[in-house]
């Protein structure tokens, strides 16, 4: 090919495994170039180059870019002392992209820009499969498309930096799945389970998305969590603090005794009483746990044999109210106390509290999910799932800004076991993952699956990531702070969205998973646009840099920055701070001081026409 074909970039100097080392030639000394009338820009980290070999091109990534000192005395005129390194990652033969080399170049081969129709043959992967997430920043008018297959079942991670763009393009991400565009059919049996920890996508995806809320705004529906379908360690953790040797058996061995109760009053499909154990999700009462242990701990005992009660009040399980015996005394006339006592009298304590404690009422007050004192049920687990998985609506929110933080981890991990056990038990039936696959979103990831987090949250995205695959559950895991997620959960993500990143930390780590060898293109993350990301990995066909298709304005997340300069420019007014105090007690934004009662009156218009 002739030296001066306008694409023509330089000469092939280097070759080393899968990298080229190129010497740019004099001709691109401006750093554009001018073809077919479009102006490309020569030598950018992150850009494609060609290295054409007979029948077939080779097709590279530019990783790196530099200049060496040259001596005045040489006469080449391509040998400019300027280079760039550039990463193959594939080829083309007979017009069909291949990722692999089968041959490499020799020394001296020409290198050429890879211009739009070439960059067409690399991306243009359009229709069912595909769904398209931007432009290529090299060429805004060739579109982004990633694997939907692949995105959901390979696992995800979305990681960038406060301000970077994160909350913009998940919501982009989304949005591209569920509604229609002139690049990508749209997924209207789509099955998409957000955990929104900062309640930002609420009012933004409204109209492809069904909300859960602790504290449900319009068109919002309340969250609830029963507790009873959670693991009897992490109920008791939460309800009871520590317990240890026969403080925690009397705790389990009267859960056992209620849920065998409830199941011999209710009779559920598909239980076997000799197989029910204290973590089978069967619904009983906590206040009837409350109560009778209490009362067991409690009793004192007169008479000749010590067996008969001292009863002076029976309390009241559903007020909390706990029973009343004569006081123990000493010497041989009693009243004594019960010989069998364990001593956890703190621990019910410490439960009492905690269901008295408004802020856990989503979980320990489930509405039509909270058992009576026998054990039955308004509603059961199918109506919840109902909810969360068979919406009408392709995305389901579980907005948990309301949560308090103390509790999120355990939360969180409650939420990830019911519907991936739900899945994995379920995954012959229609309803299950592999008919219809789901993926969860987990905001925020950091926050609760940390590596300094030994806790159900981490244990049960481990267990999606390696095995959600085979089910139908696919994880995408977005995050502020890759280097404080839990190092096995990012490994397993098959696609990486990295925004602008300027923590070295955190680049490191997002460096030590990345599936492609292009480690180059990480030295782009600190000064990467906002909204703008390289993606690698399963989903992308090449690793790719693009700019992420921006929502229009009122869909786009609520995670803007406060406006300093208007607001502190406004004129001083008149602030009550018993508001503030209110919401902070209640633990609720939304809480008032005083509730207003704004009296209405029908106003007539006597007027008459002249």
């Amino acid at each position: 090919m002739l030296r001066r074909d306008p694409t023509f970039l330089g000469t092939v100097s280097v070759v080393s495994g899968s990298a080229l080392n190129v010497h740019l030639a004099e001709s691109i000394a401006s750093g554009l170039s001018i073809f077919k009338g479009q102006t490309y820009k020569v030598g950018q980290v992150g850009s494609f180059v060609r290295v054409p070999q007979g029948y077939q091109d080779l097709l590279g990534v530019v990783s790196e870019v530099g200049a060496n000192a040259v001596p005045e005395s040489m006469d080449s005129v391509y040998d400019t002392g300027r280079w760039m390194k550039v990463e193959l990652v594939g080829e083309v033969v007979g017009g069909t992209f291949e990722r692999g080399v089968s041959q490499y170049p020799n020394i001296g081969d020409s290198v050429h820009l890879a211009v739009e129709e070439h960059l067409r043959k690399l991306y243009n992967s359009r229709g069912q499969g595909h769904i398209a997430i931007g432009t290529l920043s090299s060429a805004e008018s060739i579109a982004a498309n990633i694997a939907l297959n692949e995105l959901v079942t390979r696992h995800s991670a979305v990681l960038g930096s406060t301000g970077s763009g994160k909350s913009t393009t998940i919501a982009s991400l989304l949005r591209s799945i569920t509604s229609p565009s002139p690049e990508s059919e749209p997924y209207s049996n789509a099955r998409v389970l957000l955990l929104d920890i900062h309640g930002e996508y609420s009012v933004p995806l409204a109209d492809v998305a069904q909300v859960f809320s602790a504290e449900p705004q319009d068109c919002e529906e309340r969250l609830f969590i029963p507790f009873w379908a959670l693991d009897s360690d992490d109920l008791l953790s939460f309800l009871t603090g520590s317990l240890e040797g026969n403080s925690e058996t009397a705790f389990t061995d009267k859960i056992y005794e209620l849920k065998s109760k409830s199941h011999s009053a209710q009779m559920f499909p598909g239980v076997d009483l000799e197989s029910i154990t204290v973590d089978t999700p069967l619904p009983f009462s906590l206040k009837r746990l409350w109560h009778d242990l209490v009362d067991f701990e409690t009793v004192t005992y007169e008479g000749k044999d010590r067996d008969q009660p001292t009863l002076q009040c029976t309390g009241n399980a559903e007020t909390l109210t706990p029973p009343t015996y004569k006081p123990h005394a000493m010497g041989a006339a009693g009243p004594f106390l019960n010989p069998r006592a364990v001593g956890i009298q703190r621990p019910l304590n410490f439960l009492r509290s905690r269901l008295l404690d408004r802020r856990f009422s989503f979980l320990l007050q489930p509405g039509p999910w909270e058992p009576d004192l026998d054990g039955k049920l308004k509603k059961d687990l199918d109506d919840l799932l109902a909810g969360w998985l068979g919406g009408k609506k392709p995305i389901t929110i579980l907005d948990l800004s309301g949560i308090p933080s103390s509790v999120l981890e355990r939360l969180v991990g409650s939420i990830l076991k019911i519907v991936y056990e739900a899945l994995f038990w379920s995954r012959e039936k229609t309803e299950g993952g592999i008919s219809r696959p789901l993926l969860i979103v987990m905001e925020e990831a950091h926050r609760y699956l940390s590596d300094n987090l030994d806790g159900t949250a981490t244990e049960v995205a481990q267990r999606i990531v390696k095995e959600g695959r085979k089910y139908g559950v696919g994880a995408m895991v977005v995050s502020q702070r890759p280097s404080e997620v839990d190092e096995t959960i990012l490994s397993q993500c098959g696609t990486f969205f990295a925004l602008r990143l300027a923590n070295p930390t955190d680049r490191a780590r997002v460096q030590g998973t990345l599936p492609d060898g292009l480690m180059g293109l990480l030295d782009l993350l600190p000064v990467l646009r906002t909204g703008e990301a390289i993606v690698t990995g399963e989903a992308a066909k090449l690793p790719m840099r693009c700019r992420i298709t921006l929502p229009a304005r009122e869909h786009r997340p609520r995670s803007e920055d406060p406006a300093v300069s208007s607001n502190w420019g406004m004129d001083r007014r008149e602030e009550g701070y018993e508001r503030v105090v209110a919401s902070w007690r209640a633990q609720s934004p939304l809480a008032v001081a005083k509730n207003v009662t704004i009296e209405r009156t029908l106003v007539e218009d006597n007027t008459t026409a002249e």
